[in-house]
């Protein structure tokens, strides 16, 4: 260290030019037919997500998004991550999705559009953030434990 630090307007004029340089930008991640992929995860279900500049079209593993989701709720839980970044109606989505049922599929669906978003469009990372869509949720089903019914469940128990 050959120089040593005398005041404190020292200090934060060193932090000031070595915090600025090396923040973290992120770039436009696109393939050769202009997509973002990403891939989601919830519980079992791992979705891949490939999005693109379109009419709002959503395909999961070759169907419309109505008729493999047909709960309504499930469909508002893809739509999600678009109505935050007010982005609805404006991007394709195309994904396969394996493992889990339905309501962890969803969740995986909406993970992996999150992340195309952002690897499509870097600006809006710190929307997505804020609402928590980008976060894994990592809670999965607990293991059974021997000794046990379930994985807390004990055995009924009698007295006599």
């Amino acid at each position: 260290m050959a120089e040593s630090i005398q005041s404190l307007d020292q200090l934060s004029q060193l932090k000031t030019a070595a915090v600025a340089p090396d923040a973290p930008k992120h770039e436009k991640k696109v393939d050769k037919f202009n997509r973002a992929y990403a891939t989601g995860k919830r519980k079992d279900a791992v979705a891949r997500v490939w999005i693109k500049p379109g009419a709002g079209k959503v395909t999961v593993n070759s169907r419309e998004v109505e008729v493999y989701f047909a709960r309504p709720v499930l469909r508002m839980m893809i739509e999600q991550p678009f109505s935050v970044a007010q982005r609805s109606g404006q991007y394709d989505v195309i994904c396969t999705v394996a493992g889990g049922g339905l309501s962890g599929q969803a969740g995986a669906v909406r993970h992996g559009i999150s992340k195309a978003l952002t690897y499509f469009e870097p600006e809006l990372r710190s929307v997505l953030k804020k609402g928590g869509f980008l976060t894994r949720d990592s809670r999965v089903v607990e293991r059974k434990k021997y000794g046990k019914a379930k994985a807390r469940r004990s055995f009924q128990f009698s007295k006599r």
